[in-house]
């Protein structure tokens, strides 16, 4: 049996007998609008989505009430700099849903929320209406909206006010006409108190970077292997004569492995080999030696003059200087003396070493987050980032941060931009998915993915959509690299050249972020080490000499994809993005991968099909819908890669696609009357 409400004694008050009978828990009693399902929300609001200066928020949510009054509602935004709420209007689209939009103008953090309510003054307009079509007698109905309009005359300043005393004495004659003026409505919907609005319990945030966050090709290259001479350790100036190679292919972020001094203790030499020769100079993995740390620089690389100069001569590039941050110490780190309670001693008194079973990693020392001490290992390593910032680095790419405590990631991101909301974080985390993913809810811009390992149309078609159409899209920043130092995937290893084709143009296409580990990958290097998914002759172990002028190579190719992309901006984003069937003989052919991604209106259509058989000569009739895009019985479809232009007809039309010469279609589709005369 349901309990029944108790009857107030005498000398008992209103609260106390709500309190008794249970009712505090309803709040206002009154309040009758409910706002549920609001979009976009990540983990229903602990953690902000993410957008780029400029862009446009949609937010959704389906508001409705008992009964057939008319609702309001309103977005509350409050900017990082703002002290108090911006309002802006949502828009009933039906069933109960609701959008409303705002736009984000600076980098930093946004809040917003929703505020709904029975809109008293529509309400009551939308009935006298249908009583004045049906004839009815409505001087009641008149003398209602005066006491309303009067009441919003009261909350009004004194100009507006003297404009609703007017309508509310029109009323008050019987002036049914002037219910229905636009000038009184608007009046009335910012004026008249919002009497037991609902509020959305929660505030939402959604973290704004810079355009660069979003749209960005990353080139990597050891500063080592950057020397003219053959046989020789290059320096940060050699890197800077470098600069106009890295340039010319179109890059806007220079990354480089770690530049600070590597340990001597367990050095590895070639090819991971446990035992290194005196002349082989270790991976840069292994940080820190009698020269310093995380905030130390190679000797042979420079001084940190030299890199101030390199920073420099990049910007005057239009590049970015990325620094990799690793948080872990070679044997011989001065941490590892001045903070031993920092690592993990083993029983035998021996710090244990980072492994990855089987694979072991003898000249690195991983930090334990669970010491005593946590808290001075946090400010230290956020100290690193502090530095570097000092030099002008403001993009880091962070070495395996999933073996790292979360909370520090989202204490040490979140403080860091809060004071420098222009930093870019690129996770490098090869791990499973909710761990990849959660990286990113804690404050990392954008990350590696999946990709370099996905080579099947189904497999691309499904990973695509996953990143565009799910939820996902709201805070994680897929950066595609179809290579890294750690990773030679199996499709390279024949060495065709349309693999390297293709794996460039679906890395530049698919994601508006991309990057590519050079000069291996323009010069197609392609033999793995024995059993393992990495370079033989690895450049992690050893200084190289590059030929870049070997006329194989794919710098003009690589190049013209980062044109395309700089002139295109359906390839600057990641929405709008579908996939394609291309079908051969009534059925789909498994070897070509088609998608597009357009403008939001569709005024402009970027269109990719990619031939994934690196040995035949693949066809079939790729998908368009001519109807939706508007595009007409007859278009044109422009090969931005090779120049070419094709005039298609209807839904379907002919693709054919050697790997021999061209595995890859760039296409823009241009309506009829953009077709030259």
């Amino acid at each position: 049996m349901p309990a029944k409400l108790k009857t107030p004694t005498k000398g008992t008050t209103v609260a106390e007998a709500a309190t008794s009978n249970g009712l505090t828990a309803f709040g206002e009693g009154r309040r009758r609008v409910l706002i549920e399902h609001v979009t976009p929300q990540v983990d229903a609001g602990h953690y902000p989505i993410k957008r780029v200066v400029g862009d446009l928020v949609t937010v959704e949510a389906d508001i409705f009430a008992d009964g057939h009054d008319v609702l309001a509602a309103v977005l509350r935004v409050r900017g990082p700099a703002d002290q108090s709420w911006h309002e802006m209007p949502m828009t009933l689209l039906g069933n109960d849903h609701w959008r409303g939009v705002f736009s984000v103008e600076t980098m930093g953090t946004y809040t917003y929320t929703l505020v709904a309510w029975i809109d008293r003054f529509a309400t009551w307009e939308h009935q006298l209406h249908k009583r004045v079509e049906a004839g009815q007698e409505v001087q009641v109905d008149l003398l209602i909206g005066a006491a309303l309009v009067e009441e919003a005359a009261t909350a009004a300043p004194d100009p507006v006010a003297a404009t609703l005393h007017s309508f509310a004495a029109a009323l008050r004659v019987g002036d049914a006409e002037a219910a229905f003026t636009p000038e009184l409505a608007r009046l009335m919907s910012v004026h008249l108190p919002r009497q037991f609005a609902t509020t959305f319990e929660r505030e939402l945030h959604v973290t704004v970077d810079r355009p660069l966050a979003r749209f960005s090709a990353w080139y990597e290259l050891f500063p080592r292997s950057a020397a003219l001479e053959p046989g020789k350790h290059g320096t940060f100036m050699d890197v800077i004569a470098r600069l106009p190679y890295v340039a010319e292919l179109g890059f806007d972020i220079l990354y480089l492995p770690p530049i600070h001094p590597i340990g001597r203790q367990f050095r590895k030499g070639k090819n991971n080999s446990v035992t290194a020769l005196p002349s082989e100079p270790g991976s840069p993995w292994a940080i820190g030696g009698p020269e310093g740390g995380h905030k130390a620089i190679h000797p042979e690389l420079g001084t940190l003059e030299d890199f101030h100069e390199l920073v420099a001569a990049a910007r005057s590039y239009g590049l970015e200087l990325a620094l990799d941050i690793a948080f872990q110490c070679s044997p011989d780190h001065p941490y590892v003396r001045e903070h031993p309670e920092w690592f993990r001693a083993r029983p035998d008194g021996t710090i244990q070493y980072a492994e990855n079973p089987p694979k072991k990693y003898q000249d690195i020392y991983p930090f334990d987050f669970e010491t005593s001490d946590w808290q001075g290992l946090w400010y230290e390593l956020k100290s690193v980032f502090e530095y570097w910032i000092v030099q002008g680095v403001t993009v880091f790419r962070v070495d395996n941060p999933h073996t790292k405590s979360f909370r520090f990631w989202e204490w040490c991101i979140g403080s860091l931009k809060h004071d420098h909301p222009e930093l870019i974080f690129l996770s490098e985390a090869f791990t499973r998915p909710r761990v990849t993913y959660n990286l990113a809810k804690l404050g990392f811009t954008q990350s590696y993915t999946y990709f370099t390992w996905r080579t099947e149309r189904w497999e691309l078609a499904e990973y695509l959509l996953e990143l565009t159409q799910t939820e996902i899209k709201d805070y994680f920043g897929p950066n595609f690299w179809p290579n890294t130092p750690d990773i030679l995937t199996p499709q390279f290893y024949p060495g065709h050249r349309s693999v390297f084709l293709t794996r460039a143009a679906m890395a530049a296409t698919m994601m508006a972020s991309w990057g590519m580990y050079g000069p291996v990958y323009e010069l197609m290097q392609h033999v793995p080490a024995q059993g393992r998914e990495e370079y033989l002759n690895n450049e992690k172990y050893e200084i190289h000499h590059w030929d870049l002028d070997d006329p194989t190579s794919l710098r003009t190719f690589i190049a013209r994809l980062n044109q395309i992309r700089k002139t295109n901006p359906p390839l600057q984003r990641n929405a709008n993005v579908r996939v394609h069937p291309v079908d051969r003989n009534f059925a789909l052919n498994e070897h070509l991968f088609a998608y597009s991604k357009t403008t939001d209106n569709a005024t402009h259509i970027i269109l990719v099909v990619v031939n994934l058989d690196p040995e035949q000569v693949q066809t079939g009739w790729v998908h368009v819908p001519v109807d939706e895009w508007h595009l007409g019985a007859t278009y044109l479809a422009h090969d931005l890669l090779s120049n070419e232009r094709y005039v298609w007809q209807g839904e379907y039309n002919y693709v054919s696609l050697d790997p021999a010469t061209m595995p890859v279609h760039i296409l823009r589709l241009e309506r009829q009357e953009e077709l030259p005369g």
